[in-house]
């Protein structure tokens, strides 16, 4: 999706956003547009986690709330220093506790979070086809478990999957142009 001709003066560019679910939903594909649509830096949350991390995914065992901390804590930081530097900013990340997410809050007030959402067959019919990524099949139930969707009084939106990308991604900018 190409960014539009006046991009600098639309309200998406200055924001901070989360593209949260579970894995699988499309998190890093739509991130990776909306970024580069307002012309901001995108963060693969993905990147972030510890190689124990890596290794307790890859073995098929599901993350705990201690795991998942630090990485957490390093995705705060780097939303934070966008926020510092008064720049926009998108980050991939499951976020999929309401405690997660006000962590993430903690270091921008004003972050706002897209969750994508679908049915689980098609998520699952996705993972089936990625190639070089760690994170089994056998976890997308327990990050379904895990799911806590935003609830009253987090500012963003929920998306369905279905839709393509860039039709996520358009609603995404669209709703930077309504009043919060």
């Amino acid at each position: 999706m190409a960014p539009p001709s006046d991009i600098a003066d639309q309200p998406g560019n200055g924001r901070r956003w989360v593209i949260m679910g579970v894995c699988g939903c499309g998190k890093s594909t739509v991130g990776a547009a909306l970024a580069q649509a307002f012309g901001v830096a995108f963060i693969e949350g993905d990147a972030y986690h510890p190689a124990p991390n890596v290794i307790k995914m890859s073995a098929g065992e599901p993350l705990t709330d201690d795991d998942r901390a630090g990485w957490l804590q390093a995705l705060a930081r780097e939303i934070g220093a966008a926020r510092a530097r008064g720049e926009g900013i998108v980050v991939s990340c499951s976020a999929l506790k309401r405690r997660y997410r006000d962590l993430l809050r903690q270091a921008d007030p004003d972050l706002r979070f897209a969750h994508l959402q679908g049915p689980r067959g098609m998520i699952a019919a996705r993972m089936q086809t990625r190639i070089g990524h760690y994170m089994p099949i056998s976890l997308l139930d327990s990050q379904l478990r895990d799911l806590e969707p935003l609830q009253p009084g987090e500012a963003g939106l929920t998306l369905d999957t279905t839709q393509p990308p860039d039709a996520l991604v358009a609603s995404i900018i669209a709703s930077t142009h309504r009043k919060d």
